[in-house]
């Protein structure tokens, strides 16, 4: 048993110490207790002040509250810190239950704690609540106090009520700038510009904040040229007017501005800066970019926060780079950083794009709480894997949590039932989003069914489904389809769909390679010429197949038939030793969608340039035995290349991982995890 001192200052000393590194169970906060009503303690506010708060620490508000109502004529301020730690936790009725007790003991709540009630009701939304403290406010001869008259006009604007946030402002008997100021930003949030300029202008007395709410008011409307008249004109500048400019620059994907000025801010730059500037080369796709911005910020000793990880995560999730992904969550453990349902959300899509499934699993099993984008995570990222089966056993669990799907999580399943080859469960749970769920089914879910109906074999019923749908198909349902003929040759029904894909989106050059594709697979080559002058007439341009492969924490990029690698000499030759490899396995390279006309031996050698084919020969090259490759492509993997990567990973006794754009291939021991089903 712990053994609790008894002197004043060491039972303070005590206290604060345990408070701080460890919850109290029931039993210390009793011996606890204890010691203060033998020693009357009572006269030191510090001490039942610090217990109290422990109690909150611990979980145990009610013991709090309890031990506070028996204490003989507390001190005022006692139920008023209650009050402040109560609302600090985040739980209301705990925070109600103090508030009704210092009235039953004929305690007046300070103007602070009104403040921070109007406060936490603003942030949870809680409108009828704050309403009911606007008149508790009024009742107590406080209906002219700036301050809470200010809290109030801020309280009605965050839940949305202008109009009662401006009849609080025009009571207002005077308005000093943190008012005006209060006034402005809500004006700002519900888009009206012109009243907050036309106040902002008016205004006799302003600050940093006045003019920081006008260039937010500007950037939140797109208006990102007003906004920067407004950052040169302000006389007051400060961090804060730098990040609002920079975020208005990003917001619009003005991203070269946004660079200039964040340069210009030098040494005034904080962590919020660096977040802004890269979530912003995330968002716009410029991974890589995201990556170095934040090297350069640990170059600087700029502290990253949680919003930085989850940014340089999602940047690892796109580019495949598990090396760096993983280097992030060890530096998470390492500083300790509060592994939240956004943070845990971001490692568990992380490595679930990284094909890290184990990982995924562990970063989600220890979640102490999970909300539905988690169990969306981790259901989709076990489906687009080739678990389809793990992803159905994963939406059961999510079910018995008490968490609703929404359509995410359909999407999950149902692309996982298709890769996995699943047919009855996929129409099981299709049937089943309306009439047992309540979910209309949207053109992403058709998609998902006609791919799985389509993969099966299942053509008329894939086009039957396509033909009934209560939306016009878009192109990713007639791309399925398309692709199901492919699979199973039926040329005929790949060649109208093709049409109609062409007809839906012109300008998409991967309609044109499909339909390409599928003359040359019939050697029909005046039907490919054809349709390349068909894409030069209309500007149309094939996309390149691109992949990439993370070695030694440097992404390192190849497009198909690209030669401008530094080591690309040494790539070819390694090339050469593949080839021989796998002719010697006896494979024979399928050329058939080669769009020329051309000899054999030259379709052969187009082939062996695809780019994840030059990846995965660097990737060999330049990691030691045994360690796994994982390469990403921005196409879907042609059939030779496919075939030729499950040789590859038995014959260099390596585990080799693709993520095309439809799905992950786990290649090894010479089979692939799609059991050739994709």
């Amino acid at each position: 048993m712990t053994s609790i001192p008894k002197n004043l200052s060491s039972l303070a000393d005590y206290l604060a110490f345990r408070s701080q590194n460890a919850f109290l169970n029931l039993s210390e906060l009793q011996q606890i207790h204890c010691q203060i009503l033998t020693n009357d303690y009572f006269h030191s506010n510090s001490l039942v002040t610090n217990f109290l708060s422990s109690c909150f620490r611990s979980q145990k508000p009610r013991y709090a509250l309890v031990f506070l109502q028996n204490l003989t004529s507390p001190d005022p301020s006692l139920w008023n810190s209650m009050i402040r730690v109560s609302l600090e936790s985040g739980v209301c009725p705990d925070f109600l239950g103090f508030y009704s007790g210092m009235l039953r003991n004929d305690v007046l709540p300070s103007k602070t704690s009104f403040s921070l009630i109007l406060r936490s009701c603003a942030i949870s939304g809680e409108a009828q609540l704050g309403e009911a403290f606007h008149c508790q406010i009024m009742k107590m001869g406080f209906e002219y106090d700036m301050i809470l008259q200010t809290g109030l006009l801020d309280f009605y604007a965050k839940v949305g009520d202008l109009k009662c946030a401006k009849r609080v402002f025009m009571g207002m008997p005077r308005r000093d700038v943190v008012a005006n100021n209060a006034m402005i930003s809500a004006l700002s949030k519900h888009g009206y510009v012109e009243e907050a300029r036309n106040l902002f202008d008016n205004m006799t007395e302003r600050n940093s904040c006045s003019w920081n709410s006008m260039i937010t008011c500007y950037c939140k409307l797109g208006d990102v040229n007003s906004a920067r008249l407004m950052f040169d004109c302000n006389p007051v500048k400060d961090v804060v007017s730098w990040n609002a400019i920079i975020d208005g620059y990003c917001k619009s994907k003005q991203l070269v501005a946004a660079q200039e000025l964040f340069l210009l801010m030098g040494s005034a730059r904080n962590s919020v800066s660096w977040n802004t500037m890269i979530s912003a080369y995330v968002q716009c796709g410029e991974f890589g970019t995201a990556i170095s911005m934040f090297q350069q910020m640990q170059s600087e000793n700029v502290k990253p926060t949680e919003v930085t990880m989850v940014s340089l995560l999602s940047a690892c999730a796109h580019l495949g780079a598990l090396d760096m992904g993983e280097w992030i969550h060890g530096y998470i453990r390492t500083k300790r950083l509060k592994i939240d349902v956004v943070l845990g959300n971001a490692l568990i899509d992380m490595y679930c794009k990284c094909g890290a499934l184990e990982a995924a699993l562990d970063v989600f099993h220890g979640l102490s709480r999970k909300n539905i984008f988690c169990w969306n995570s981790i259901i989709v990222g076990l489906g687009m894997n080739g678990c389809g089966e793990e992803a159905i056993a994963a939406f059961i669990a999510m079910e018995k949590e008490g968490i609703k799907p929404d359509g995410v999580t359909f999407v999950g399943i149902l692309s996982g039932c298709s890769h996995s080859g699943l047919l009855s469960a996929g129409q099981r749970y299709f049937s089943e989003m309306l009439g047992v769920y309540g979910l209309e089914p949207g053109v992403e879910h058709y998609g998902c069914m006609v791919d799985l109906l389509g993969r099966a074999g299942y053509l008329k019923e894939a086009l039957e489904l396509i033909r009934t749908m209560p939306m016009k198909p878009n192109s990713m349902v007639l791309g399925s389809l398309l692709r199901a003929c492919h699979i199973h040759k039926d040329t005929k029904l790949g060649e109208q769909v093709t049409q109609q894909l062409l007809e839906l989106d012109p300008c998409d050059g991967g309609n044109y390679v499909f339909l390409s594709n599928l003359y040359a697979s019939l050697n029909r080559w005046d039907d490919v010429n054809t349709c390349r002058k068909l894409m030069i007439k209309r500007g149309v341009h094939k996309t390149p197949g691109c992949s990439s492969i993370e070695v030694n924490n440097i992404v390192h990029e190849f497009v198909a038939g690209d030669t401008s690698h530094p080591q690309f000499t040494q790539i070819n030759a390694f090339l050469d030793e593949i080839a021989k490899e796998l002719k010697g396995q006896g494979h024979v390279p399928n050329t058939a969608n080669v769009l020329h006309d051309i000899e054999e031996e030259e379709k052969e050698g187009a082939i062996r340039y695809h780019s994840e084919r030059i990846a995965v020969a660097f990737g060999l090259m330049s990691t030691p035995p045994g360690k796994t490759i994982r390469v990403v492509k921005n196409l879907r993997t042609c059939s030779d290349c496919h075939s030729a990567m499950k040789l590859i990973s038995n014959a260099f006794k390596r585990e080799i991982i693709v993520r095309d754009r439809k799905r992950f291939h786990h290649f090894r021991n010479g089979s692939c995890s799609c059991n050739d089903y994709w």
